[in-house]
């Protein structure tokens, strides 16, 4: 096994690698006067099982587009070289969202990822709660494994859940699914019933609407889920009408904090009691006070427990039942 990792997603690799107990495979970068890039690995890859882990977010230095391309040409590079199998690790996948068409002539573009990824020969793609597992599953056509924060986020929920009335809710229609399959988790770690909620969420020209929230939250500390906080209006928006419904905490779990435009002041919300997130992306655009109340729950030794099995050949069904 050789794990490779671009200097710009060292903060998580580092630490699957140490799950692992091996140190990560050296490589050069190069970055060209030009704005061109080049990769290369800094020691043989053939016969190798060869992972290539980078996170596909934006950040201050680097574009979702430059992140992929530095990927693309390195997967190819190593398979041109003799690697037994290419395996990308995307803690946090880019361009998962646009999964379907919305308007008239719109792009697909999570099947033109996927389609990239794919032609440069690459086995296996795995990735954290993308926003739609179905849609990422059927864009590959290489293997796909799907990990789920469900359970690193219970073991903390449970903690926060007291003795009280608990309810689990989505903060829109569409990651329902989402949230009833974590509280089957919460709930059998809990070891009492847990209730669902969920709120009405209406786009129209980049404008989100909607009032209603169904489900019976009053007296209640509820778990609101979700995949990814990108500007947190939609999560400030469902705990704003927890609150309004009676609720006695609420505290929001994502999977992926890109804390994006209005998010340092509309996550600093007092109607939110707790923030946390998974540490796939850092959470560097977040400034006092909202940074400070954002809780980091890692995902890396779910990743390292899925490389390890992959690479020894072993059954992923225990760790992936809860996801299933």
């Amino acid at each position: 096994m050789k794990l490779f990792a671009f200097s710009e997603t060292r903060y998580f690799a580092d630490k699957i690698a140490r799950e692992l107990a091996l140190p990560l495979a050296a490589l050069e970068e190069r970055d060209f006067k030009d704005g061109e890039h080049k990769a290369r690995p800094l020691e043989s890859v053939r016969g190798e099982n060869v992972y290539v882990i980078q996170s596909l977010h934006g950040d201050d230095g680097m574009s979702p587009n430059d992140k992929l391309c530095r990927l693309l040409f390195f997967l190819a590079t190593v398979r041109e070289h003799g690697a037994r199998s290419i395996n990308v690790i995307a803690p946090y996948l880019a361009y998962a969202r646009k999964d379907r068409r919305t308007k008239a002539r719109d792009p697909v573009t999570t099947s033109y990822v996927a389609q990239l990824i794919e032609v440069v020969g690459t086995d296996l793609v795995m990735t954290l709660d993308v926003h739609n597992i179905v849609a990422f599953q059927n864009a590959h056509r290489c293997r796909t494994v799907h990990l789920d924060s469900r359970l690193p986020f219970s073991r903390r929920a449970c903690e926060l859940a007291g003795d009280g009335k608990v309810v689990v809710a989505s903060p829109d229609p569409g990651g329902v699914k989402r949230a009833q399959l974590f509280r089957e988790t919460f709930e059998a770690r809990l070891g009492r019933p847990v209730s669902n909620a969920f709120m009405e969420k209406r786009r129209s020209a980049g404008i989100v609407s909607g009032t209603i929230l169904a489900g019976d939250v009053d007296d209640a500390t509820v778990i609101i889920i979700d995949d990814l906080i990108s500007s947190g209006g939609t999560m400030v928006r469902a705990a704003e009408a927890c609150r309004a419904h009676g609720a006695r905490d609420v505290f929001a779990f994502a999977a992926h904090g890109l804390f994006t435009g209005d998010a340092p002041t509309s996550l600093a919300h007092p109607a939110i009691s707790g923030l946390f997130v998974s540490d796939t992306v850092p959470p560097f655009r977040l400034t006092a006070p909202a940074a400070a109340r954002v809780e980091t729950i890692t995902a890396a030794p779910l990743f390292a427990e899925a490389i390890r099995r992959i690479d020894e050949d072993g059954s992923l069904i225990e760790l992936l039942a809860s996801t299933e």
